[in-house]
């Protein structure tokens, strides 16, 4: 798994023409092209793309061809969590120059409906998404995107760093919607790369009590590096006996449920003291599961949908920054753009060894 390896004093070159790309035509099938290089106009930059995670959503869109109503219906450029350099400015954009080290936030969105008005502009219906059917998304070397959806990170953040920024922010996302406070107690089920970065969203937030659970060993030792107090191995312990154990019979405060299994969201709420908060940040493959009503009204339980995130990338970079948590210990496989079909198949294939898979369009940088 070599990658080239790319010198400072390369990275501010005259943009290319032509540009590679992967391009999965149809699932299991990722083809290398060439593109021509978008041009940046009006508040559009180009970005060179120096780092892209792997995604969840990435592998079932490689896997299956669609998730939920978003279907891939054509070729498209898989990839949403990114970070690189400005290479080329529109005419009217004012925050960036060429050269400046960049986090990209994935959605854009339409700025005018009552949605991004309120604030809540994750439920924009006219959100472009990278890598969102029939959005391409970022398994490029260059990238066009507007201005105010890019954000200046600082030189002490690795761009792995940054792009890992996208996973943190759901955390972040999940713990404002559930209004976690310095001092609570908190359960994450599932200890996947949105699961692992929530431990440094609940950190981050003060939470004194992490709870987490899983069934692979490898993520809950990962989970311990982040800051989890407890883990809990479902294979091996009844998660919400333990969490019964750990908090003296009253249950934690706030509650995430990060894997998208409906046993883990029943454990999820069952885990909660009466008057808690559950985060649903997973998606289940079916659309309905058996909750127990009952336990919701007699315990005043509330329950918090959360879809993707908002304003929560300078929050992001600024708590990445200070380095309080190690995401980058989550990256375990590198793999250059011409082995992006390896990488999406070691990302859906390995998942008792690999916890971040990150692909590198230009090369790996001498930091």
């Amino acid at each position: 798994m070599s990658t080239q390896s790319v010198a400072k004093d390369e990275l501010q070159k005259e943009a290319p023409a032509v540009m590679k790309a992967a391009v999965m035509n149809e699932p299991f099938d990722i083809e290398i092209k060439e593109l021509p290089v978008p041009k940046a106009t009006g508040d559009e930059v180009l970005v060179k793309v120096m780092a892209v995670g792997v995604c969840g959503s990435d592998i079932h869109y490689y896997e299956h061809g669609k998730i939920g109503r978003y279907v891939v219906e054509k070729p498209i450029i898989l990839g949403h969590e990114c970070a690189g350099i400005v290479a080329e400015i529109g005419d009217s954009v004012t925050k960036f120059k060429v050269g400046d080290r960049v986090a990209i936030e994935p959605g854009i969105t339409c700025g005018r409906c009552e949605y991004c008005k309120e604030g809540r502009y994750n439920l924009c219906p006219d959100v472009q998404f990278l890598a969102t059917p029939p959005v391409d998304g970022a398994f490029v070397q260059y990238i066009k995107h507007r201005e105010d959806f890019l954000f200046p990170i600082p030189d002490e953040l690795t761009f792995e760093e940054a792009a890992l920024n996208e996973p943190f922010s759901v955390g972040i996302h999940a713990a404002k919607r559930t209004k976690l406070q310095p001092g609570s107690t908190i359960a994450i089920m599932g200890m996947g790369p949105v699961g692992l970065t929530a431990i440094a969203a609940a950190k981050a937030f003060g939470a004194s009590t992490i709870i987490v659970t899983d069934l692979e060993e490898n993520r809950l030792e990962a989970a311990k590096r982040l800051g989890a107090t407890h883990t809990i191995n479902v294979l091996k312990s009844d998660p919400v006996e333990e969490i019964k154990k750990l908090t003296n019979g009253k249950g934690v405060d706030v509650a995430f449920e990060t894997a998208g299994n409906p046993k883990a969201l029943q454990s999820a709420l069952a885990s909660l003291k009466r008057g808690g908060k559950m985060a649903i940040v997973g998606l289940p493959p079916q659309s309905e599961i058996a909750l127990n009503v009952p336990f919701i009204a007699d315990n005043e339980v509330d329950i918090y949908g959360v879809f993707r995130y908002a304003n929560t990338y300078p929050q992001g970079i600024q708590f990445l920054a200070s380095k309080q948590s190690d995401l980058q210990s989550l990256i375990t496989d590198r793999f250059s753009l011409e082995q992006t079909k390896e990488a999406m198949e070691r990302a859906r294939t390995n998942k008792q060894e690999s916890l971040k898979v990150v692909v590198y369009p230009n090369g790996i940088v001498e930091e």
